[in-house]
């Protein structure tokens, strides 16, 4: 079991690590005018530019997942109330984001440079390593019906900030959201796509948690 807890510490620094450099390079790059990994542009404003970077649910996600893998290194058992909601939000968050950047979003941006590091951390590495952490290191069983309802606060509050804020300043986070460019008919078909698809994978995540192999500590009460 102690080796079994320094895996996991070690896995989920190297996580953190990651997250972190991904997040501080492209804070940096923006800052000095440079271009967002997730949309492949610069804009004029350094301010603009980090809002509109904070706004992107892959942001977001990957902020939640550095904050839970930095948890786990200080204690691989982590359990609490409010703490399986963070890490189930982080995990949906992450797996959502690698999801819907390889199947629609990645042939639309193309970097060179560190935006390619910063889009390979945030993208592929992050939702990657997130989910085979939790996989094989837990901890488990945290998974309830309580913790899933939460869990699903999150991304239904970035849908209503993105939409609102989008109709103010006219900026959506991505293509498929765009109601200048779509309309909100198609924006709001595309966003139950992947509420339909944060569901499933809410249910899977659920069912493993139930059947892979404990990891340290006894659950909370159901």
């Amino acid at each position: 079991m102690r080796s079994l807890a320094s895996s996991s510490r070690v896995w989920h620094a190297v996580l953190a690590l990651v997250v972190l450099a991904a997040l501080v390079a492209q804070v940096v790059l923006l800052i000095g005018g440079g271009r967002d990994a997730n949309s492949g542009q610069a804009t004029a404003s350094t301010a603009t530019s980090l809002v509109r970077f904070v706004s992107y649910f892959t942001v977001q996600s990957n902020l939640l997942v550095l904050v839970a893998a930095v948890s786990l290194v200080l204690d691989p058992a982590r359990d609490g109330r409010f703490w399986r909601v963070l890490r189930l939000t982080g995990l949906l968050g992450i797996t959502v984001t690698g999801l819907v950047f390889g199947a629609v979003l990645a042939p639309f941006v193309h970097h060179t440079g560190i935006g390619w590091w910063i889009n390979a951390g945030f993208h592929y590495v992050s939702p990657f390593m997130a989910f085979l952490g939790w996989a094989v290191f837990g901890p488990r069983p945290r998974v309830d019906g309580r913790t899933v309802a939460w869990a699903v606060a999150w991304p239904i509050a970035w849908v209503v900030y993105t939409l609102v804020r989008g109709a103010v300043v006219g900026w959506y986070p991505y293509p498929f959201l765009d109601v200048d460019a779509v309309g909100y008919l198609i924006a709001l078909r595309n966003t139950g796509f992947v509420v339909v698809l944060a569901l499933v994978l809410l249910t899977v995540f659920r069912w493993l948690d139930g059947r892979l192999p404990a990891r340290r500590g006894e659950p909370l009460p159901r």
